[in-house]
């Protein structure tokens, strides 16, 4: 596993918690120094965060997943439910997010390391494709109509079952 965020206190905790689940971690303070580390070692996993100097993590995201589609988990503080970093984090390719406190991090970090363990095992377990050149596919709007039945149906239970979903 490598974290990369620029909180040393998130670090060596982040270690702590995960060195006791049984994971190999290392660490970087930024997405720069994880873009070398990654030369050396390619993670099976990517516990980051979105607000680092020297480049935000969904800029590092974009970049990471374009080269190489290696699993990652967004832990961060801007990453509230239904949040724009939220949304943004997933649409780029994150598989997980982990909204951290702005406050209290130690303490939540250390409270939440059964949610932390599963959510990295998680995102081993993802299969994400290799990047390919962006094609552009026609996009349905709320207004697309399926094709018509060609004739009625030939048996009815006259019930009807839907089923509702959102993004």
């Amino acid at each position: 596993i490598l974290v990369v965020d620029d909180s040393a206190v998130v670090r060596q905790v982040m270690t702590a918690v995960l060195t006791k689940g049984g994971f190999t971690v290392d660490i970087a303070a930024d997405p720069l120094i994880a873009l070398e580390k990654m030369k050396k070692a390619k993670p099976d996993v990517i516990v980051l965060d979105l607000e680092m100097p020297r480049m935000d993590g969904l800029t590092f995201l974009r970049k990471l997943l374009k080269e190489n589609p290696i699993p990652v988990v967004v832990c961060s503080g801007l990453t509230g439910a239904g949040t724009e970093a939220a949304m943004r984090a997933l649409e780029e390719g994150a598989v997980e997010i982990i909204t951290k406190p702005r406050v209290g991090v130690h303490g939540f970090l250390v409270d939440s390391a059964a949610q932390i363990v599963d959510a990295i095992l998680g995102a081993a377990r993802a299969r994400l494709r290799a990047p390919r050149a962006h094609v552009v596919s026609p996009r349905l709007t709320a207004d697309a109509m399926l094709p018509s039945r060609v004739g009625p149906l030939a048996v009815t239970t006259d019930r009807v079952v839907a089923i509702g979903a959102s993004t």
